[in-house]
């Protein structure tokens, strides 16, 4: 059981540890498997903590994987009011003609958004990815600005795009590490459209072609999510998974068949879920300790965090975890709520795993003449008998 212990660190501050009792043990986890591809990470989803990595940051090309920023490009697009699912979209020659997988669409034909997004993601179509970047943007050029702006807005500063498609380009790029964050990001603001990536098979145009993805098949727990190949970039895939409420994603590249991508990413969530654990330690705007008030219409007020705290740690050690808050001594009205008056720090052997801002959770006012007076005689008085102390 976690016990409370109050130290006086310095003048003015309070420091507030929370520790497991009995010596904290250093973690024990294996070390992590050997990955049989060029570029490679696995995630945790919830916290962003990153629990594999090598040459994560690493330009390469990303292939079919393009089709994840396509799809999510097609989804803001549905969710802002600017396209609808049952829309008609034109398909023009040059749809037609794009080379490597298809979903089949035909020239001059009309097609259902709802369509060319199932064989975008699920078909993996570059047809269909040209068709709905022209309905969209004018032409598939324009489309990829729109990729790129939206890039930039999700912070994947590694990231430039060409084409909708992925079909090689020198100047087309992408790293392990932003198309996680990029997965991430299309799992948390679009889970009706994520819902797509678990689909086995779609069937279009008498057609019917199996989602390549063959984990999904192989792996109960994980509900995508695309695959792609090209030969300058190998054999790819990104996988997610989720077991217990922890999702993990991994990402491999430059693997040298679709046996070896689907093995080795199988081996990244295995070890992940094997070895780690992820927990919301801490809900926002959830009292966790009360603060002094001065010259306020208040006494106290409480103190919380903003957002939620969730955590990733090894397997085992969640009572190994320490908490320290850092907080002022006492806070000085006026202040709105959300101001910040500490810190919390979570640390495991000696290692931080997370720090976030205490912060007031309600706003209090100044109180009136003569509560500001009272307060700044006591505080006077105060400081003096601290001093001859």
């Amino acid at each position: 059981m976690h016990q409370a212990l109050i130290d006086w660190a310095t003048r003015g501050v309070w420091v507030l540890a929370i520790v497991a009792g009995g010596a904290v043990a250093a973690p024990i986890i294996p070390p992590p498997p050997s990955v049989a591809s060029s570029s490679y990470l696995l995630i945790d989803a919830n916290s962003q903590k990153v629990l594999v990595e090598e040459n994560a940051a690493k330009r390469i090309p990303p292939a079919s994987l393009t089709k994840i920023m396509t799809a999510y490009i097609v989804e803001e697009e549905i969710k802002n009011g600017r396209l609808k699912v049952d829309e008609m979209a034109p398909i023009s020659v040059e749809a037609w003609r794009t080379g490597g997988s298809k979903m089949f669409i035909r020239e001059g034909t009309e097609v259902a958004v709802s369509d060319l997004l199932k064989g975008i993601i699920i078909q993996s179509g570059n047809d269909a990815s040209v068709a709905i970047a022209e309905y969209i943007a004018g032409s598939e050029d324009a489309f990829a600005d729109m990729m790129n702006q939206q890039a930039q807005a999700l912070g994947l500063t590694n990231t430039r795009f060409l084409n909708a498609t992925g079909l090689p380009n020198e100047n087309h790029y992408s790293t392990a590490e932003d198309l996680a964050r990029l997965t991430i990001a299309l799992i948390n603001d679009h889970p009706e459209q994520y819902k797509l990536y678990s689909q086995r098979s779609y069937k279009f145009n008498d057609i019917a072609q199996p989602n390549r993805n063959k984990l999904l098949w192989r792996d109960r727990s994980v509900d995508g999510v695309k695959t792609g190949y090209t030969a300058a970039a190998g054999y790819c895939l990104v996988a997610s998974a989720e077991r217990n409420g922890v999702r993990l994603i991994s990402v491999v590249m430059g693997t040298d068949s679709d046996e070896a991508r689907m093995r080795e990413s199988q081996k990244l969530l295995s070890y992940g879920f094997r070895n780690f654990d992820t927990q919301t330690l801490y809900k926002a705007g959830i009292n966790l300790r009360q603060q002094d008030v001065y010259y306020g219409d208040q006494d106290k007020v409480e103190l919380g965090v903003a957002e939620d705290i969730t955590v990733t740690f090894p397997r085992g050690y969640y009572d190994d975890i320490e908490v320290e808050m850092t907080i002022a001594d006492y806070l000085e009205a006026p202040f709105s709520s959300g101001q910040a008056a500490g810190e919390l720090i979570l640390t495991l052997d000696g290692e931080q795993l997370y720090s976030a801002p205490l912060v007031t959770l309600a706003a209090v006012e100044e109180s009136n003449f003569f509560g500001r007076l009272g307060d700044s005689i006591y505080l006077f008085y105060a400081s003096i008998f601290s001093d001859e102390g």
